[in-house]
């Protein structure tokens, strides 16, 4: 839908009339309709469509006449021979609802705002009902920016890298595609052709004999002095231009955040114990491929530590704890968070209720939320919460770490690579696969000896899981 606009100035006489859809304004009354043939410097702008989509207005009012003087064909077709006639238009929404905005999602309750990361789509793309066309990164988790119509892309209102809160606009969006240009990858406006300043050449064979005959009354000048030398103490840095400075993205700027935090917070301490990998491996082995057929997800070792960490903490339900201001909350439920490194920064999924879970029924939670961790759909539901955490370094290659906190839980454990060491079994001295592993925990709260105990018990069952079987 277009405005049709019929405007006439008068240069000398200072007056001016328009029609905005059926609008009218008057700017001297003086001038009347009698006059519109004599006057000088004027303009009638139509609808590009021509006089006949005009017709529509069944009478013009002029200055100087309270009522319509007469039909708009009869005073255009008098004027038209001293009439410079010009189109102009500009299009905007319709009634009809032909643009539609595409704004940030809500991004859940302890989000505010976020970062627009990228644009997945560029103006002029056709998109899908709910297809993706940009990404918000936040302080947990990106989210997806979806289109909430099918059609073209007009404009992008907003900006890679602004902070934008959720109903934020970033995007326009046209349903008909009408008004949008679409311009493939490979075409280029073509430049207009500068015009091209004399040969370098020419202009110094030009200007050499006057050169030369200033140059002949000149004296010649005092070479420069050399640079000064640097002193002996003075340090040698790399240049700037072997520097890159990428800003820090939100993830990464929370997660900084949230370890300093727990380091000015926690009284952290450390101990460290190593378990024999003997047996673990060997179940493992042993029953791989039946439990493979029987539930379908392979079996791996993070599920045995996963049960080995719930019989400890039912064991110690002090490590399950947490101070609050100046009490002590006991968790009666065991939530236990994964940490999982990602291209983007470290995520903590949580496996909810694993007290009450199997072996098949963690390796397919852990496998589902390493997924989403890794593709970047993981939601911050899924992140919330924990009351443990564990840290597997060891598929890095880690021999040995002392794990930071992760707040607001007490403790952490940390498991590493698992190295084949000579160790005294039996009297002998055998080979076995051993693995270092480390509880980092709050002292405010912790023991040395709630820790000691923890471990043990994460050794023990390792060591032996039929332990688990017979709950001793």
């Amino acid at each position: 839908m277009m405005w049709s606009v019929i405007r006439r100035r008068v240069v000398g006489g200072g007056s001016s009339a328009s029609i905005l859809g059926r609008s009218t304004q008057t700017v001297s009354p003086a001038v009347s309709a009698s006059r519109v043939s004599s006057l000088t410097g004027k303009q009638i702008l139509l609808h590009p469509r021509g006089l006949g989509h005009v017709r529509n207005f069944s009478r013009l009012i002029l200055p100087g006449c309270s009522v319509g003087c007469g039909p708009l064909r009869d005073v255009i077709s008098s004027t038209q021979a001293a009439i410079n006639i010009q189109t102009w238009s500009r299009p905007f929404s319709s009634e009809g609802g032909d643009l539609v905005d595409a704004v940030v999602p809500f991004m859940g309750e302890s989000i505010t705002d976020g970062t627009l990361a990228k644009f997945l789509k560029s103006p002029g793309d056709t998109v899908e009902v709910d297809e993706p066309i940009a990404q918000i990164e936040t302080d947990k988790v990106t989210i997806d920016v979806a289109s909430p119509e099918a059609g073209v892309i007009k404009e992008f209102v907003a900006k890679e890298g602004e902070t934008v809160e959720p109903g934020t606009k970033i995007a326009v969006i046209s349903k008909s595609g009408e008004g949008v240009a679409h311009v493939a990858p490979s075409e280029k406006i073509p430049e207009k052709a500068s015009p091209k300043p004399p040969p370098a050449e020419k202009v110094n064979e030009k200007q050499q004999p006057k050169l030369e005959t200033t140059s002949a009354k000149e004296k010649p000048k005092a070479p420069s002095p050399p640079p000064p030398k640097r002193s002996a103490t003075e340090p040698q840095l790399p240049p700037k231009e072997r520097e890159r400075r990428v800003p820090m993205t939100r993830l990464r700027k929370r997660v900084a955040t949230r370890l300093k935090d727990s380091q000015n917070t926690f009284a952290m301490l450390t101990t460290f114990n190593e378990v024999d990998m003997t047996n673990l491996m060997k179940l493992r082995l042993e029953y791989k491929d039946a439990f493979y057929e029987k539930h379908g997800v392979k079996l791996g070792l993070m599920s045995g530590f996963v049960k080995a960490a719930v019989s400890g903490l039912q064991n110690q339900p002090i490590i399950n704890a947490v101070i609050d201001g100046d009490d002590i909350i006991y968790r009666d439920y065991i939530d236990i968070s994964i940490a999982v490194g990602t291209p983007k920064g470290l995520v903590v999924p949580v496996i909810r209720n694993a007290g009450k879970m199997n072996f098949a029924e963690i390796e397919k939670e852990i496998n589902t939320l390493a997924k989403k961790a890794n593709d970047g759909s993981i939601s911050i539901d899924e992140m919330a919460g924990g009351s443990f955490t564990i840290s597997n370094g060891g598929v890095y290659g880690s021999l040995l770490s002392t794990p930071i906190i992760n707040p607001p839980q007490s403790a952490i454990l940390g498991m590493h690579s698992i190295v084949t060491r000579p160790m005294v079994v039996g009297g002998n001295v055998v080979p076995r696969p051993m693995m270092y592993i480390a509880l980092t925990y709050d002292h405010r709260l912790i023991d040395g000896r709630e820790a000691v105990f923890f471990l043990r018990r994460i050794k023990d069952v390792v060591e032996d899981p039929r332990r688990l079987l017979l709950d001793i």
